[in-house]
């Protein structure tokens, strides 16, 4: 992976995280209105406000950076059975600075490169624990 980061932590202004059931992205956080939505265990849509603060993008940004972040394309959903595309879990994941963004969208069963996948997977869980953390404070 190569790890140069194309933008600057200081120039990130918000994270857009969102996640669910095939196309059906339900669960979501959005930095900018610091609401964080997601389906409990009973599917009742829970809506709290979860805040970022400063450190947390710095963290988040340079995670991203060691990932190689900015060099993973933008779609990674491709699957063996494209069937079950509806049925698996899809994660978008936006990084908004000031002047561009980055977007993926990664299907959990995507057959792409190993190493790309593990690397996004990697940078979804480091979200959802930072979001974890943040929802904790």
């Amino acid at each position: 992976m190569i790890k140069n980061a194309p933008y600057r932590s200081y120039e990130l202004e918000s994270i857009v995280f969102k996640y669910g059931q095939g196309m059906n992205l339900v669960n979501q956080f959005d930095s900018r209105t610091g609401v964080y939505q997601y389906l409990n265990n009973s599917d009742s849509l829970v809506s709290i406000p979860v805040k970022l603060n400063k450190n947390d993008f710095i963290y988040i940004h340079h995670k991203a950076s060691s990932l190689g972040f900015w060099n993973f394309p933008d779609d990674m959903t491709s699957t063996n059975d494209p069937e079950d595309a509806d049925k698996s879990t899809h994660y978008f994941l936006e990084f908004n600075y000031k002047e561009k963004s980055k977007k993926i969208l990664l299907d959990v069963n995507y057959n792409g490169n190993p190493k790309l996948h593990d690397a996004a997977k990697s940078l979804i869980e480091e979200v959802q624990r930072l979001l974890n953390d943040a929802q904790d404070r």
